[in-house]
């Protein structure tokens, strides 16, 4: 499966309640347990007007349509190339 990162415009994000972002969660749960084993949430950063989510999915359309059947926005999806960290600095060639 390929790491995405998703873009959701939601405005006041940073200010949702821990019961609403459980309420998120589960939602968005729900609708993963319908969909399969091909996508899966790895976690999201909440800030103010966004939140940031990492899926690991076979595809994007898997995670348009999870935004779709959860109601939830859906604004832009990155497919990552690679990640770095403080570790890469390390690597030897």
């Amino acid at each position: 499966m390929k790491t995405y990162v998703i873009e959701r415009n939601l405005p006041s994000a940073g200010s949702l309640t821990p019961t609403q972002l459980k309420g998120i969660s589960q939602t968005s749960c729900k609708v993963l347990d319908e969909l399969g084993p091909s996508i899966e949430w790895i976690h999201s950063y909440v800030t103010g007007d966004k939140i940031f989510c990492i899926y690991k999915a076979e595809n994007e359309a898997l995670i348009r349509e999870h935004a779709a059947k959860g109601g939830f926005p859906c604004n832009e999806i990155y497919e990552v190339a690679n990640v770095i960290s403080p570790q890469t600095a390390e690597l030897q060639n």
